[in-house]
């Protein structure tokens, strides 16, 4: 595993988010959740590749 994926800087929104999504999740159906996981993922995704310049 790189070292890149190892990072604090990375780990610790991805735990935050975890606990957001459980805290708010509470009153989704699944579906909702899945959506709302997905979309999330995907805007990490968007991001990431626009930082570290589209490599």
């Amino acid at each position: 595993m790189p070292a890149d994926l190892l990072r604090l800087d990375l780990i610790v929104p991805v735990l935050m988010y975890c606990a957001l999504l459980w805290w708010i999740g509470r009153g989704m159906s699944w579906t909702a959740r899945l959506a709302t996981v997905a979309v999330t993922l995907v805007l990490i995704v968007i991001v990431l590749l626009v930082e570290r310049g589209w490599r």
